[in-house]
């Protein structure tokens, strides 16, 4: 790409870019999914081609880093899935009571723990996509002691939320970095 006009083609531009490309129109599933995968692409692709540097904090006090980020979301589907809406006794794995933040205070530039981080949001995600596949609808439901009965219908739209706003975070994350901006 030569002299890109927009920061927004700076991580490949609107011609190349794949993500944003499902239906407007039509079945709701389909569509919370797509803008779902899209948004955990997104996360992906503002981590893509790092080493160590995805454990890179953004300014002190803060322990916020891409890693980071990709272990708190890793938690935050396990929980939504996983616990509230499979009920299965699945505890957080970078976060805990007696470390409410270890999923970013946590985050090392260690090759192992960057390795785990991904593999486990991986296996995370992978789990979301195949309880939706498999939910009979949108309207299953399942306990959260802090929201109380929530469908899987809320989670999608939640989860939406949730990497979208931290989406947000490695934008600039990324861009303190390598100076890669954009989409």
């Amino acid at each position: 790409m030569s002299d890109p006009t927009r920061r927004a083609e700076l991580f490949g531009g609107a011609d190349n870019d794949r993500r944003f490309t499902g239906p407007t129109t039509g079945d709701e599933r389909l569509m919370l999914v797509d803008v779902l995968g899209a948004q955990r692409a997104t996360l992906q692709l503002k981590c893509s081609g790092l080493g160590p540097e995805v454990s890179l904090r953004s300014v002190e006090p803060s322990t916020l880093s891409l890693l980071g980020l990709v272990r708190h979301l890793a938690d935050v589907e396990r929980r939504w899935f996983r616990r509230v809406l499979a009920a299965h006794d699945a505890p957080a794995l970078f976060s805990s009571p007696a470390d409410p933040d270890g999923d970013f205070d946590g985050a090392t530039d260690d090759p192992g723990t960057v390795a785990a981080a991904w593999e486990t949001w991986r296996t995370e995600v992978a789990f979301a996509e195949r309880f939706v596949t498999e939910a009979p609808d949108l309207d299953v439901e399942g306990e959260d002691p802090w929201r109380g009965t929530v469908s899987l219908r809320w989670v999608l739209i939640h989860m939406i939320e949730e990497y979208a706003r931290h989406n947000g975070h490695a934008d600039l994350l990324r861009e303190r970095i390598d100076g890669a901006a954009g989409l």
